[in-house]
């Protein structure tokens, strides 16, 4: 046999798998896909280049993927070397002012600019912007409510207002907009801390997005966590709603984040395991969602 036919054959698996793909491409053609990054997919050398790879792979199939991050384990890191002690409260990181500053600097300064590296290794996709820049996310200070008594955390933002703008603007140049979670401010000519699960939900809503997606460091939400460890894969508003009071703290946002998705017109929203290289792809591209993919009521199902 001649070392044609031999290579022939060995190239016909990947053909089978690039078919496959065909339906999902056609669905998801033009649509914009805003994803959430974080975990350990953030952390992990690994993990950074396939998320970069999935995202510039989503590009070049005709889709139109945001990215919003936030920064938890660099914040803390940073916030440790000044000196300034990381506490938490109601799940929410206190912001004082000079925690603030340190915020900023590394959301902006240092993990957006990592992760537009990473994607322009592909080509002159990426731009960051944060949400300060042209009125992107506007927000107001969020005083948490704990055992009845109003807490103040400090320059942490509840969203007021999202303009899409900017981001439109770059969608339609065909670049990749890559979002850190700050805030302006409404009222006080300060920037706040915002939620990145929150905001990725906030912006999903916006643009009228396809999908909200949110990399986790779980397989997803779990059926009757302790006990069990089956993932429940699908699930309606209405049903993610009565769970939401038994969820961990972490998952929270998250969940809250796909419910406001869903409520507010987007398609679907997913919690994915950013633990796994190529996620992404797996839950657009194959039937085996890898996650818990979060869904509209249908007529009748609300309650």
């Amino acid at each position: 046999m001649s070392s044609g036919t031999t290579r022939k054959h060995t190239a016909l698996p990947k053909a089978r798998i690039l078919i496959e793909a065909l339906p999902w491409l056609t669905r998801h053609h033009g649509k914009t896909v805003v994803i959430k990054f974080g975990g350990n997919a953030m952390v992990d050398g690994e993990l950074k280049a396939a998320f970069a790879q999935d995202v510039v792979f989503l590009r070049h199939a005709g889709l139109r993927p945001v990215v919003v991050h936030g920064g938890g384990p660099q914040i803390s890191a940073a916030l440790d070397r000044a000196g300034i002690v990381s506490e938490f409260k109601a799940g929410l990181r206190v912001t004082t002012e000079d925690a603030m500053d340190v915020v900023r600097m590394v959301l902006a300064g240092q993990v957006q600019r990592e992760l537009v590296g990473l994607l322009n290794q592909h080509g002159p996709l990426a731009v960051g912007l944060t949400g300060e820049d042209a009125h992107t996310i506007t927000a107001t200070r969020h005083t948490p409510e704990i055992d009845g008594e109003l807490v103040d955390i400090g320059r942490v933002g509840e969203i007021t207002q999202i303009d899409t703008g900017a981001i439109e603007a770059l969608l339609a140049d065909g670049r990749i907009p890559v979002v850190s979670s700050i805030a302006r401010s409404q009222d006080d000519g300060h920037v706040y801390n915002v939620n990145a699960d929150t905001a990725a939900a906030a912006l999903a809503a916006a643009l009228g997005a396809e999908t909200l997606m949110v990399l986790t460091d779980v397989e997803g939400l779990y059926e009757d966590w302790p006990d069990s460890d089956e993932v429940i894969s699908r699930l309606t508003a209405s049903q993610l709603e009565k769970l939401l009071p038994e969820l961990s703290s972490g998952m929270v946002p998250k969940m809250e984040g796909c419910l406001h998705a869903v409520r507010n017109g987007v398609s679907t929203a997913r919690v994915i395991d950013g633990r796994v290289q190529h996620s992404i792809l797996l839950e657009i591209f194959t039937d085996e969602g890898i996650g818990t993919m979060v869904v509209p009521d249908e007529e009748g199902d609300a309650v």
